[in-house]
């Protein structure tokens, strides 16, 4: 019977550079897909344009403005009682609780002021006003 040599014997190879480009292949695929599952349900608004317009993506109302008056939650026409007893609820439900309005360029000023009057009346402390990014 015949005994192996020790000193002979091959180590095994185990080469991770294909699995680490698959890794950063699969990162890459779910940061790109998670920015777009992101989605915002308003109707379309012609926004002010502003040079330093942030985006944020953490809202948890969405109020848009037409310049008739007509007040949306989101995509769906709402009153502006009815709005503020949802954001009164979600106040106290979520103290991170933001409210962004996209009103109209065109709207007027005093009803803008009249809405965060009424959502602050109703305990919302954390407001955003929606812009258009300046174009360069």
């Amino acid at each position: 019977m015949q005994l192996r040599d020790i000193r002979n014997r091959k180590t095994p190879e185990l080469n991770i550079i294909p699995m680490i480009d698959i890794m950063f292949f699969l990162l890459v695929f779910f940061m790109l897909s998670t920015m777009y599952m992101i989605d915002l349900k308003t109707i379309p608004v012609k926004l002010p344009k502003a040079a330093s317009a942030a985006t944020d993506t953490s809202t948890t109302f969405a109020v848009s403005m037409k310049s008739d008056g007509s007040i949306y939650l989101g995509d769906v026409p709402t009153e502006l009682n009815a709005l503020v007893m949802q954001a009164s609820m979600e106040q106290k439900n979520n103290p991170n609780f933001a409210v962004v309005i996209r009103a109209e360029r065109d709207i007027d000023y005093g009803k803008v002021i009249t809405l965060i009057d009424k959502l602050k009346s109703a305990g919302v402390t954390r407001f955003g006003l929606a812009t258009d990014g300046a174009d360069k």
